[in-house]
């Protein structure tokens, strides 16, 4: 069950996988461009990566975006500007090298998950995965129908429904990864 503290009390977020909308793309580039605006020179390039960056893709309703940077350490003194924007900074948030924010609370709407420009490996493994799905309509069909039968299956619980589709990531990021070489 995932629960939020939100002004001492305790929200509990539901699942929710939807169908795919053009008001997702529109939604990365006008945050893209915020970002752009505080990140300056350090950045490199930002992606929009996960579900949503997917046409025809099911999704939960949450942009995912991937800054490349120089610098991944630069980042941390951009922390008081992403919060004025809405974001919450939580480090590396269990991924060596990476900067994670979240914006919503309770109900979300971005990740950014920056990587610095020397972070080859998880840079191409989120492109890469992003990039089968856009080039395979079957396997992205396949993939929101798994993440939608998930979230009917484990509304309140976002452990199982990450476990749930776990293998078949995975699964598209070997594919994808092989067709990048």
């Amino acid at each position: 069950m995932i629960r939020r503290k939100v002004k001492e009390e305790y929200v509990i977020m539901r699942m929710e996988v939807q169908d795919y909308s053009t008001e997702w793309i529109r939604m990365f580039e006008a945050e893209a461009e915020k970002i752009r605006g505080i990140f300056g020179r350090e950045i490199i390039d930002i992606h929009h990566i996960g579900s949503t960056s997917v046409p025809g893709l099911k999704a939960k309703p949450i942009i995912d975006m991937m800054p490349v940077v120089k610098e991944i350490e630069a980042v941390d003194a951009f922390n008081r500007q992403m919060e004025e924007l809405g974001y919450r900074g939580l480090g590396e948030y269990g991924i060596p090298g990476r900067r994670y924010f979240r914006k919503g609370n309770p109900k979300r709407t971005h990740h950014v998950h920056v990587f610095g420009m020397n972070n080859s490996t998880d840079i191409n493994r989120h492109l890469a995965v992003r990039n089968y799905l856009r080039a395979n309509k079957a396997a992205a069909e396949s993939y929101g129908n798994l993440k939608a039968d998930l979230a009917d299956r484990f509304p309140e619980d976002m452990a199982a429904y990450i476990a749930g589709k776990n293998a078949f990531v995975k699964a598209l990021e070997k594919v994808g990864r092989k067709q990048m070489e």
